[in-house]
């Protein structure tokens, strides 16, 4: 995409002459008489508008995804994902965090889900200010409250979404290393070489959308909607965005994010899927000799280290089910803009607002992963939450004491 059209998109719009109504704006302000509901554009439909060059001029959330999509997507079903992800991450870090369950992995597991429920919680308040109470199509203002939208809805949770791709790889990185090199766990994998890996996974993330809260700017700008002066902000690409090139600003962020946020990561997340399956086949005959040689605790600490396995093996194969058609509708991006032009853009803003949606739809399922397959995350939950789990554990049945009172019946559960 050339510079000018960088410009076009973003609202460099050289001001035509003015009517007669001039006279009332202030002079500092930028002034528009663009607006779909004057007697110029009355007849406009929604489409019609956001298919024009005016509907850039200022900030028009209507024209950012289809509406008849973005509405009942981020408008009625997101509060309802944005509860359940809330509580059920919330859940996560609790029992996590629980001394007893303090392991390397579960630090991980832990900082996955306060990225996830972070990636939801900022754009919350204008998901359902602009599509639940429906102020979609009413022009935003002042302009500190358009620099909240792009910071809360873009640039935030884009931050958090990175850090939690870089912390699923090295999920999987970890327990590669514990299962294929075992002796290096012991130097590699300690819990102070994993909170640092994860404060270098915070910190790069920031650096990756550090460029995204001064690429742009919201200036005051006045126009007419629905028939009287209105503030709006208009959207201008920061000077030294200019100076550099549009061009090579923008292909070099979404270069970057296709190869280290989604290429590389989902490549590499996929050969490790397979590396610890293949890993996890062996270990299972292995354990089938030694249950036959009647060393039944070898055989436990091997079913144990096989169920953790498959555990992370599932949390990772239901990331990869939603990040990777992210990552293809980027490359697309990236192809028709710099290259030729092969995309509908009607058609890919569907996709991105379909593809995030289902990103979103995910948050709450890993605490259903862990519930499910892990049985001392669920002992551990029913002790905090639900009466009589302590009883329970003080008569033996806790996972956490399974080691000392001996060898449990195999089954498909694991303690993590």
């Amino acid at each position: 995409m050339a510079d000018k059209e960088w410009e076009e998109y973003f609202g460099e719009f050289n001001n035509k002459t003015k009517p007669k109504y001039e006279e009332y704006v202030p002079a500092e302000k930028n002034y528009s008489y663009f607006d779909n509901q004057t007697d110029a554009y009355s007849n406009f439909t929604s489409d019609d508008y956001c298919a024009s060059n005016h509907s850039h001029v200022y900030l028009n959330v209507t024209c950012e995804f289809p509406i008849n999509y973005a509405e009942p997507m981020y408008g009625y079903i997101a509060p309802f994902l944005l509860a359940t992800t809330i509580v059920a991450n919330t859940l996560i870090v609790v029992v996590l965090s629980r001394r007893h369950m303090r392991t390397p992995t579960n630090i991980v597991l832990m900082a996955m889900a306060l990225c996830d429920m972070f990636t939801m919680l900022f754009p919350a308040p204008w998901l359902f200010y602009m599509y639940t109470f429906g102020n979609h199509y009413k022009p935003l203002s002042p302009t500190r409250a358009c620099q909240a939208w792009n910071y809360m809805n873009e640039v935030i949770p884009a931050m958090f979404h990175t850090a939690s791709i870089w912390l699923t790889l090295a999920l999987a990185v970890q327990r590669y290393i514990y299962v294929c090199h075992a002796p290096v766990a012991r130097t590699w994998c300690t819990m102070p070489r994993v909170i640092k890996c994860l404060i270098y996974i915070g910190v790069a993330a920031f650096l990756h959308q550090l460029p995204r809260f001064v690429d742009r700017r919201y200036v005051p700008h006045v126009t007419v909607w629905r028939g009287h002066f209105e503030e709006v902000c208009r959207i201008e690409i920061a000077p030294w965005v200019q100076t550099l090139s549009l061009d090579a600003y923008f292909i070099s962020y979404y270069v970057f994010r296709v190869l280290f946020v989604h290429l590389i990561p989902c490549t590499s997340l996929v050969v490790l899927n397979v590396l610890l399956f293949k890993a996890m086949r062996t270990a299972q005959i292995n354990r089938q000799k030694l249950f036959k040689e009647n060393r039944k605790s070898e055989c436990k600490k091997l079913r144990d280290s096989n169920c953790t396995t498959l555990m992370l093996i599932v949390v990772v194969t239901v990331f990869l089910m939603v990040e990777i058609p992210v990552a293809v509708v980027t490359i697309l991006h990236i192809i028709s803009s710099s290259i030729v032009e092969i995309l509908d853009y009607h058609i890919a803003n569907i996709l991105v607002l379909v593809t995030n949606f289902f990103i979103i739809v995910s948050y709450p399922i890993n605490f259903a992963i862990y519930c499910g397959m892990s049985r001392q995350f669920r002992e551990t939950f029913k002790e905090l939450f639900i009466r009589g789990a302590v009883t329970s554990r003080k008569n033996g049945g806790s996972s956490r004491y399974s080691l000392v009172n001996g060898p449990r019946t195999c089954t498909n559960e694991t303690v993590l």
